[in-house]
């Protein structure tokens, strides 16, 4: 059975991903709100991008420990830190997306998902 958030959670989560990600200086975060988009894998996709292999890293370590210190929550999945090109943590209605940023602009979710709206965040942390 999945796991899912009721009420604002989804958006706590959200705030705790982009924090984490502030911490290690994360380029470009975007949340898309899929809530709206029919057949949708998640409630969000929260995105950004890194300069480095060990800025990716650091990142989705940065996500994972603030997420846990919030909310108490591990992810559910993650997947590419061994090839640090892309690197995807599932925490079931909110999936992040650390991308290196040529790989980011080659897999283009922000287009691919370009019906749902999008939350450009600031540079300061939330």
């Amino acid at each position: 059975m999945t796991k899912r958030r009721k009420g604002p959670n989804a958006e706590i989560l959200c705030k705790a991903v982009v924090k984490g990600m502030q911490e290690k200086k994360a380029d470009d975060i975007l949340i898309l709100d899929l809530r709206k988009i029919s057949n949708a894998a998640a409630d969000f996709f929260v995105i950004c991008s890194g300069n480095s292999d060990k800025q990716l890293e650091a990142i989705a370590h940065s996500v994972n420990e603030e997420v846990y210190r919030q909310m108490n929550e591990d992810p559910r999945h993650v997947e590419g830190l061994q090839n640090k090109e892309w690197v995807l943590i599932d925490y079931f209605d909110v999936v992040v997306h650390i991308f290196r940023k040529d790989r980011r602009t080659y897999f283009s979710l922000e287009k691919l998902w370009g019906d749902a709206p999008a939350i450009e965040i600031d540079k300061q942390l939330i």
